[in-house]
């Protein structure tokens, strides 16, 4: 099992599937990744040399922010929109979607559980 940027990567997929295991790569940056180390789209990682995942790895560390360091960003933006007091903090702040979906109905994954309300009938 190859080790890239802090996560286990498998090793009987395809290189370009295997690095999508990575949080902040997807299809396209792992099709980048591949073609500027030049490993072909239909080698396993199984199949990779110690000096090939050594460039994989050195690609994404200098070029892409994934994992911990993405995480962390994402997390400071929320929370300066939270500070700011914009409309899209509140929504974070209330635990409500902040994409502008409705609410009166739906929107369970967000909010979560539907809570009772006494003494409300039809």
């Amino acid at each position: 099992m190859a080790r890239i940027a802090g996560v286990n990567i498998p090793t009987n997929k395809r290189v370009i599937i295997a690095l999508q295991y990575i949080h902040g790569i997807g299809p396209k940056k792992a099709e980048e990744i591949c073609e500027k180390v030049h490993i072909p789209s239909e080698r396993r990682v199984a199949q990779l040399s110690d000096a090939e995942v050594m460039q994989i790895r050195e690609t994404i560390d200098r070029d892409y922010l994934v994992e911990g360091d993405l995480r962390r960003e994402v997390a400071i933006n929320i929370k300066r929109l939270m500070d700011l007091g914009t409309y899209r903090g509140l929504r974070h702040r209330r635990q409500l979607p902040v994409r502008g979906q409705r609410t009166h109905t739906n929107a369970r994954t967000r909010k979560g559980k539907a809570k009772p309300i006494a003494g409300k009938k039809k």
